[in-house]
């Protein structure tokens, strides 16, 4: 999700209600990286989730691992829209081949949901997934292509 133009990257979490974030000593506000952040990290944690991001995402996340001293990019692939109380979460990934994709969705969407409410007290409204492609343990990494094995000796 993007941004209208001019919008901050961090929103002041000010509610009205009971919100964990609004005290009488102060207020929090959490950046809406920080949300991205932990939905990345809580996304790789469920097993069946190769990667995350688009083709080009996942090249230029490449691409940057491989400058001496880049850090690697943990919220690549992670989209979200930060409101007072509440947060939407889209999340781009691509699985390993063989898992249920239904049931990876699910636990993808269990995990963030309860990283999230527990390390920032934001209500988690939606958690939108899209699958860009399936992981074959066999493709070559590098992306050159190598002849198959034989199939008999």
């Amino acid at each position: 999700m993007t941004e209208p133009q001019g919008s901050s990257s961090s929103k002041s979490i000010t509610s009205h209600g009971d919100s964990a974030l609004v005290s009488s000593h102060g207020t929090t506000t959490i950046a809406d990286t920080v949300v991205a952040k932990i939905a990345g990290i809580a996304t790789r944690e469920v097993n069946g989730v190769h990667d995350l991001g688009g083709g080009t995402t996942r090249m230029v996340g490449a691409l940057r691992e491989r400058i001496p001293g880049a850090s690697v990019n943990r919220a690549q692939g992670v989209s979200v829209e930060v409101g007072e109380k509440q947060t939407a979460i889209d999340i781009d990934i691509v699985a390993d081949y063989g898992v249920s994709i239904v049931d990876l969705a699910a636990g993808i969407r269990r995990n963030v949901i309860a990283a999230i409410e527990r390390m920032t007290g934001l209500e988690v409204t939606e958690v939108n997934i899209t699958v860009h492609d399936v992981y074959l343990d066999e493709e070559p990494s590098d992306g050159s292509s190598s002849p198959p094995p034989p199939r008999v000796e």
